[in-house]
């Protein structure tokens, strides 16, 4: 019997290999500043881990001719890790931009975000078994990513249609940004009515958005589209006094004396509404750890040791205590004691229903969590007499962040551990590579924001930050500041309505479309068409294969060009300073 001419792999595949980790960190930089830039503009964040595989294989096949899927899982596992951090801090740390709180201590924010991370993480590690081999829970995100992996030759086609999507979409970013071209008064060419404002905003990346969204996007869409064709036509045919004066002032001023105020409410009441209807899920949650307990899943040779988690928790509880303590000195002792215990606990169970979520529904209510115990810790520490609101807030936000981001990194474990699942990954290996990835991501946004803010106040037209936004007006509800409460309640009472329809997430998305300025929300519905029109004409396969790479790279283009100018205009401004 003749030998075979090609030789009988023995022995493991590579998997938590040097290229794979410094891979990752590459590619999660890079997803990280480009998604963290698209969040404060759209108000939403984007999974990183498709981006992560595809620009996997273009360098490690590609480039590095190395062969390995699960290596390249462990790519965008750590990749992933990294980006999570920009879900986790734009829902929470630009609030205190908006309310003008930029003198919190930047390295215990930094430090605090790391170390939610890793609390987070080992958190969720017990969960991994009961969740996906015993409650098989679909988590689509992972499927999506599994199924990139396994097919190694189409993902190095998909890496360069990524890469041509970011080069097209810098050129065009640069183009527009020289020429001071960022809008296209469409309505005034068609001579159509000022308020129903149909102007789109210059901005591939927003296409890029809307394209990968696909169906998930009507419902954003719908939000701007009533606002400002529906809802301003009827109250112009009305003619009330006040309606008529705030017309007068142009469609922005109708958007932000009435719509934008209207729009917070609908996330807040959106947000709020989505984790009451998550709670059943908490018994659920409850069971999958009794189970796992019980099937000592942890101390299996496939996990990372039970100890880690006795670890984290008293490491994070101590953190929490120590950046409670330090943002606040007038603070007792006791309510910063209850603040790291309520911090610690929330983000198990938080992580935990999250998880759950995101694996039955690929939704996921990260921003109520986070806007829920902002608030429970702004009135636990509020209590102190004499405590300055400033500091409150501040340390408040700052527990918070920590929070958000160990929710953030909770759910991107179990959608990677899903992946892994699927392409024959080892669990321990995986986690491994999660915990490689969480210091890096707070290391990133942090400055991201800074540099942002500096070449435009977030909350305003270049950065909208609507989650942000929203979380600093319950905040200026709760210290009494002047906010339209009526609005705002009217608004979470649609939000809830919205959100109880079982549509997951659909208080939000409609909110986004009322709070975001509508040229925005125009040029994301052209995404959202050409997705529709490619998979009538072309079929789904040509999204999955082509069009998907390409939005992605428009992404990736105009962030890293927008970033890259807000610090040209930092660095001028410093220089023409100092001159």
């Amino acid at each position: 019997m003749s030998e075979s001419k090609h030789p009988v792999r023995r022995g493991s595949y590579p998997e938590l290999t040097w290229q794979a980790v410094i891979v990752g960190y590459f590619l999660g930089a890079l997803i990280a500043v480009s998604i963290g830039y698209a969040s404060l503009l759209l108000g939403f964040s984007i999974e990183g881990s498709e981006l992560a595989a595809i620009l996997g294989f273009g360098i490690l096949r590609g480039l590095m001719r190395r062969t390995s899927i699960v290596e390249n899982n462990i790519n965008q596992t750590l990749a992933s890790s990294v980006n999570a951090a920009s879900a986790g801090m734009m829902f929470s740390v630009p609030a205190l931009f908006i309310l003008n709180y930029t003198d919190f201590n930047v390295p215990l924010m930094v430090l605090g975000c790391i170390t939610g991370g890793i609390l987070g993480i080992a958190f969720i590690i017990p969960l991994r078994k009961q969740m996906i081999d015993f409650e098989r829970l679909a988590y689509p995100g992972g499927i999506a990513v599994a199924t990139i992996l396994k097919s190694p030759g189409a993902g190095i086609r998909k890496a360069y249609l990524l890469l041509a999507g970011a080069v097209v979409s810098g050129i065009v970013k640069v183009f527009y940004v020289t020429f001071g071209f960022t809008n296209m008064q469409v309505g005034d060419w068609l001579g159509l009515p000022e308020y129903m404002n149909v102007v789109f905003y210059v901005s591939v990346m927003t296409i890029g958005v809307g394209y990968l969204s696909g169906r998930g996007g009507i419902y954003f869409i719908v939000g701007g589209y009533v606002c400002f064709w529906i809802l301003a036509p009827i109250l112009n045919w009305q003619g009330l006094p006040e309606i008529n004066t705030l017309l007068a002032g142009g469609a922005d001023n109708l958007r932000t004396s009435l719509f934008r105020p209207l729009g917070i409410g609908m996330l807040i009441g959106g947000a709020i509404t989505g984790v009451a209807l998550a709670l059943p899920l908490i018994a659920s949650a409850v069971r999958s750890m009794q189970e796992a307990a019980r099937t000592k899943t942890a101390a299996s040779k496939d996990e990372l040791p039970i100890r880690l988690l006795y670890v984290a928790v008293g490491g994070g509880f101590l953190l929490m205590l120590f950046m409670s303590e330090l943002s606040v000195p007038e603070m007792t002792l006791a309510r910063g004691v209850m603040m790291a215990l309520l911090g610690t606990l929330w983000v198990w169970m938080a992580g935990v229903i999250l998880s759950e979520c995101i694996g039955r529904t690929n939704w996921s209510p990260l921003s109520g969590m986070t806007l829920i115990a902002v608030t429970i810790l702004i009135f636990i520490a509020s209590r102190g007499e004499g405590l300055a609101d400033r500091p409150t807030v501040i340390a408040s936000v700052m527990v918070g962040a920590a929070a958000c981001v160990a929710m953030s990194q909770a759910t991107d474990l179990m959608l990677d551990l899903k992946t892994g699942y699927l392409v024959g990954a080892i669990p321990r290996k995986q986690q491994i590579a999660q915990f490689l990835g969480t210091w890096l991501g707070p290391l990133l946004i942090v400055p991201l924001v800074f540099v942002l803010h500096n070449d435009a106040p977030l909350g305003g037209s270049e950065y909208p930050a609507p989650q942000g936004v929203a979380l600093a007006s319950v905040i200026q509800g709760i210290l009494g500041g002047d906010v339209p409460s009526m609005k705002y309640l009217a608004g979470a009472g649609l939000g809830a309505v919205l959100s109880a329809s079982g549509v997951g997430g659909l208080g939000i998305l409609v909110g986004l479309g009322f709070y975001l300025p509508f040229n925005i929300v125009m040029t994301y519905s052209i995404g959202t068409a050409l997705r529709f029109a490619t998979d009538r004409f072309a079929g789904k396969s040509f999204a999955d294969n082509a069009g998907i790479p390409i939005a992605a790279g428009l992404i990736v283009g105009e962030a890293l060009v927008g970033v890259g100018n807000a610090l040209i205009q930092i660095v001028r401004a410093t220089a023409g300073g100092a001159g």
